[in-house]
């Protein structure tokens, strides 16, 4: 596994008593992705995870089409039991 230029590589030992301070740092974008080795050997990554979350407001816009004269204000006529 090749690391990024930007990726840090530290030991697991090392992240054990530095574990919080490489999380938030990781976490605000202060440094890129963290790798996690034990006896040189990659075994774990520390990467940001990507908040940004799709807007979904409009996002069903054009997705209904109603048949011209549909009243939606309308019942059904049909019983219905529903418990409140």
């Amino acid at each position: 596994m090749a690391a990024e230029p930007d990726t840090t590589t530290i030991a697991v030992t090392e992240f054990k008593s530095r574990c919080l301070s490489v999380i938030d740092n990781v976490a605000q974008g202060r440094t890129g992705p963290v790798i996690l080795t034990r006896r040189n050997r990659p075994v774990a990554a520390i990467v940001p995870i990507d908040n940004d979350l799709p807007d979904l407001w409009g996002a069903m816009e054009g997705s209904v089409t109603l048949a011209p004269g549909t009243d939606l204000t309308q019942g059904t006529g049909e019983p219905w039991d529903a418990e409140l």
